[in-house]
């Protein structure tokens, strides 16, 4: 279990310290499961229990239960399999600390801050695959990833739902913008192939009757109506701009 502030040494007896990790670790054998729920900490407290779990020989799931920000976001990474429930959140920032004395403790503890994000951004690209870039902007913007965002963006493996869920739940957390511009392309798309195939580009019957059908529009371009419709509404260059416009959002997202 790690629920709580990290930290090198416990002043209020309910902190996570590398020692009492290490304790609770080795007190048994096997495949574990570690539990997080912890605003994070001290960065080279996380460091050290992220490596132990790194050696640890057996299979380590990490079970993110409702936060694990700053630093216990470090020690996730360490998951041969990192769980995130429907109300998880991961956060993501820089590091921070406190420092005083002239311009030389300052570049000091600036040059210490520049390296200890390369060692944070070592752990999350080790686990992510993501570009260095795209992690350092993720921690410059303190980002908080709800459990889809995780695994859309490879910080977490799984997202734990109910023993029983149908599959239609499943789907609704995987929800992403690219996948709502995807289904409604695709249905504009039938929509396109279905008036093509009902709307034909000369109707006889109407021209008989003195009905034109079509009207040139002035940009040049033809615009097929549907007679039988009271509002006369543009039927095939509708569909054609909406899936204009979609074709951009998709290409964009």
């Amino acid at each position: 279990m790690l629920n709580g502030v990290i930290a090198e040494d416990s002043w209020f007896g309910d902190e996570v310290t590398p020692a009492t990790f290490r304790e609770e670790l080795y007190a048994e054998d096997g495949n574990i499961v570690v539990q997080i729920c912890s605003p994070g900490g001290d960065c080279f407290a996380a460091a050290q229990i992220y490596s132990m779990l790194v050696d640890y020989p057996g299979k380590v799931t990490v079970r993110i239960d409702g936060l694990a920000a700053s630093a216990a976001s470090v020690i996730a990474m360490a998951g041969d399999e990192v769980q995130m429930y429907l109300t998880s959140l991961l956060m993501v920032h820089n590091p921070a600390t406190m420092a005083a004395g002239d311009h030389n403790e300052m570049e000091r503890a600036i040059a210490m801050l520049a390296e200890v994000k390369e060692s944070i951004i070592n752990a999350y690209a080790a686990k992510t695959g993501l570009a260095r870039a795209k992690i350092s902007h993720l921690m410059e913007s303190e980002s908080y990833l709800n459990a889809n965002k995780a695994v859309e963006l490879g910080f977490a493996d799984t997202i734990l739902t109910r023993e029983g869920d149908s599959e239609e739940v499943a789907n609704a957390v995987l929800f992403s913008p690219r996948e709502v511009s995807n289904a409604i392309f695709n249905k504009l798309t039938k929509i396109e192939n279905l008036a093509k195939d009902t709307l034909p580009a000369e109707q006889p019957e109407f021209a008989e009757a003195g009905i034109d059908t079509t009207n040139n529009s002035e940009d040049g371009g033809q615009e097929t109506f549907a007679p039988n419709s009271d509002s006369h509404i543009p039927q095939e260059r509708s569909v054609d701009s909406l899936m204009e416009r979609l074709s951009l959002i998709k290409n964009h997202i």
